[in-house]
């Protein structure tokens, strides 16, 4: 209510200044050129301000390039980043030189062709070298852009599951949480279905599926460095969708199918945080809170832990009123740490094993 009644003021506030700069128009004196008609000075000076505004428009845009740039996505932690980032940098790059040269051309012709009593407007009707040429241009470079496209896609989405010796995982989304089944040492996953969820079985694993013995359900996903990971994705309830920016990943997670997603990381979550731009982003982080940490001490609160980065899975569709929430940490290591780490989890048959004997 505070910020409608607010917005009321403002637009109240907007109305009078202009009902007021009417009263000054019309008390002006006599010889005053009241005329709704653009003069000389008016069309150099709106010339002046169209210069104006393009070379503030750079300046800003420059100022937001190198102010903002701890937004900015770091390197890439999968393989097949390295070539996502290229066509998107590629793409970037031709929309900025494009954006230059349209932008200025546009303030600068209306500063240099600005209205003038004594010049005549030249009645141009066309021109087909012309329209061809700028009709040519951007679909040769849309099409390169396009092909380059769909080359990078088809490599990124070239699941084979004999190819590498990937392990496969899956990913179960319900709202608002995420669990990973990592397959056993037959590296197939048992059969699953929303059926079988009662209990410990929270992902509706088939107990009677002999491939999903050996199974091993997780509330955090462990990854090994250099080794290729093939996703199946299932949702219990609503359309959700698995996104992991830092390894240039995201699909669709849709009740009642399984979806792919395969990619292999090449930087874990300790070289990630020695990256100097990770150094500087919590640095920055870290100033802040530390902040934040004073005033709520003052307050008697507890002060906030220092924040270290991690890797997470993310839910990337608005699935429900905890979405924001729905998040799952992501942990890239060595081979020899992953098969540490995989050792200490439960397999499907002792979980079952030990709820039947409760």
């Amino acid at each position: 209510m505070t910020v409608f009644l607010t917005i009321i003021v403002i637009a109240l506030l907007g109305i009078t200044l202009w009902q007021m700069s009417k009263i000054v128009r019309l008390s002006q004196g006599v010889g005053e050129d009241n005329s709704q008609i653009a003069n000389d000075k008016d069309n150099n000076t709106q010339g002046k301000i169209m210069l104006a505004f393009v070379t503030f428009f750079y300046i800003l845009m420059g100022y937001c390039f190198i102010q903002y740039r701890s937004y900015f996505l770091p390197v890439t932690a999968s393989e097949h980043g390295i070539e996502y980032d290229r066509l998107m940098m590629i793409s970037v790059v031709l929309i900025m030189i494009v954006q230059l040269i349209t932008q200025v051309l546009l303030h600068y012709f209306a500063f240099k062709y600005r209205g003038n009593k004594n010049r005549k407007a030249l009645f141009y009707a066309d021109n087909d070298k012309l329209e061809f040429i700028w009709t040519i241009i951007p679909v040769v470079v849309l099409a390169g852009l396009i092909i380059y496209g769909l080359f990078t896609w088809t490599d990124i989405m070239n699941i084979d599951e004999e190819e590498g010796d990937p392990i496969i995982v899956e990913l179960y989304a319900k709202q608002f949480s995420w669990e990973a089944r990592y397959s056993g040492k037959d590296n197939v996953l048992g059969k699953a279905n929303v059926r079988f969820i009662q209990g410990i079985n929270t992902v509706g694993v088939d107990p009677s599926d002999s491939y999903a013995m050996d199974d091993k359900i997780t509330t955090e996903l462990h990854l090994p460095v250099g080794r290729k990971v093939i996703f199946k994705m299932r949702s219990q309830d609503v359309l959700h969708s698995a996104y992991m920016p830092h390894f240039r990943a995201q699909m669709n997670v849709v009740p009642g199918m399984i979806t792919e997603f395969s990619y292999t990381p090449i930087l874990t979550t300790e070289d990630m945080r020695k990256t100097d731009y990770m150094v500087e982003k919590v640095e920055t982080i870290n100033t802040i809170r530390k902040e934040k940490s004073k005033e709520l001490v003052a307050k008697g609160d507890e002060a906030l832990e220092p924040y270290t980065f991690d890797y997470y899975l993310l839910c990337n569709k608005i699935c429900g009123a905890s979405h924001y929430n729905m998040q799952m940490k992501i942990v890239v290591e060595s081979e020899e740490d992953y098969n540490a780490w995989l050792k200490t989890q439960e397999t499907f048959q002792t979980k079952m094993s030990a709820q039947a004997a409760n």
